[in-house]
């Protein structure tokens, strides 16, 4: 799987003293609890009934770098949805390892994550910020002239092509910018892709039964395995059961979680509401290895979010405002806000493995005996790296044919 641009917590070893490792686990709990809300906010904005996948490392990496230039109830709105400080020397200490070790693929898993900010000529900087930008996230500057449309949204969609492995071609159309007033345009990505620790077998594929929200019945390509897993079988406080499979990627650095309702008509939604990150952590230490078939439908998922319908939820709304942004640790020219925030995401599941693609684009302005676990019916799934904890995709799946 691959992309996203994220923000990166990192592993505690026996180097770190216990109040290290106790911070890593806070910022553990509090990355995946972004997530968790970001993705509930988009289950509400978005179609309840259709597939969604998102990179909340993606976004967060991009409002981690806007904090570094955010001043007064901005900054502040951005620190209470991360959950941190990224002035906090200890979330810059951990970032930066994380960073370092997720660019440090190995055994065919490959992760990549980068930021650019698109400047316009003759925008001047903060010093300060500029420190702390060139450290975040393989970040980069590029120089862009926002008069010349076409030609500068053609620049930010070739830079987002080959930081997401060639997954996404067009993150924004040619008359995206203004002719005047854009002066800076954040983009950030996160590419993953891996083979499964224990593949697929594609002669074990076969056209089943898939049945979707409205009862309707589609043939999918269902894929097959029979392996040793992490299964477990729990339920909400409002007692609606439900299995969680983990299905490992080559190396054991990621892994996909797959959650789907025990009853075929409690809807997942039920589910959803009850994520939390402490749930998460709940299925993941309470897990039991058990050799299993997993049934999961091949899948392809696109989606296209307006962040600036999903972040106000989130309480991040100040940076949209021309009257109340506050962007004066990025410039001393005043006036900057964000004009455009667009998030696009996509992820290929197959018999091989997956590969996923993600990026956010901020513009400111001026069958056995053997326990079965079928994915036949709507279900979410969450990717997940196994030191930090942080969450690099999450979305689901109600028809695999769309």
């Amino acid at each position: 799987m691959h992309p996203v641009s994220l923000i990166r917590l990192l592993v505690c070893s026996c180097y770190f003293s216990q109040g290290c490792c106790d911070i890593y686990d806070k910022l553990r709990e509090r990355s995946t609890e972004f997530a968790v809300n970001l993705y509930q906010k988009l289950v509400v904005t978005e179609n309840r009934k259709s597939n969604l996948v998102v990179s909340p490392s993606n976004v967060a990496s991009s409002l981690g770098l806007l904090q570094f230039g955010a001043q007064g109830d901005t900054f502040t709105q951005m620190e209470k949805a991360l959950g941190y400080n990224v002035h906090d020397q200890s979330v810059q200490d951990f970032t930066q390892t994380m960073y370092a070790e997720l660019e440090n693929s190995s055994q065919g898993t490959v992760i990549h994550l980068a930021c650019a900010l698109f400047v316009q000529t003759g925008t001047t900087f903060s010093s300060q910020f500029m420190e702390h930008a060139a450290l975040w996230a393989n970040s980069s500057l590029q120089p862009a002239n926002f008069s010349e449309r076409s030609s500068t949204a053609t620049q930010i969609n070739q830079w987002v092509t080959s930081n997401t492995g060639g997954g996404i071609q067009t993150l924004v159309p040619g008359d995206s910018f203004g002719p005047s007033f854009t002066q800076i345009a954040l983009v950030s990505t996160t590419y993953f892709k891996s083979p499964w620790k224990t593949k697929f077998s594609f002669t074990d594929t076969q056209t089943l039964p898939f049945i979707g929200t409205d009862g309707s019945v589609v043939k999918v390509p269902m894929m097959h395995q029979t392996a040793n897993v992490n299964y477990g079988q729990f339920e909400t406080p409002s007692q609606e059961r439900f299995t969680v499979v983990e299905l490992p990627y080559l190396g054991n650095t990621v892994s996909m979680f797959v959650v789907r309702p025990t009853n075929k008509n409690t809807p997942l939604s039920c589910i959803e509401s009850n994520l939390t990150s402490r749930s998460i952590a709940l299925w993941i230490n309470s897990m039991k290895r058990i050799k299993m078939d997993v049934f999961l439908p091949r899948f392809k998922l696109q989606s296209h979010s307006d962040l600036k319908k999903v972040l106000p939820a989130l309480g991040v709304s100040d940076l949209f405002d021309p009257r109340k942004a506050d962007f004066k640790g990025i410039s001393d020219h005043g006036s900057l806000y964000i004009s455009q925030a667009i998030h696009k995401a996509e992820i290929e599941v197959t018999e091989g493995g997956t590969k996923a693609s993600g990026v956010t684009a901020m513009v400111l302005l001026k069958r056995s005996r053997m326990p079965v676990f079928k994915a036949d019916r709507p279900f979410f799934f969450f990717l997940r790296q196994a030191s930090s904890g942080s969450v690099l995709f999450i979305g689901r799946v109600t028809n695999p044919l769309d």
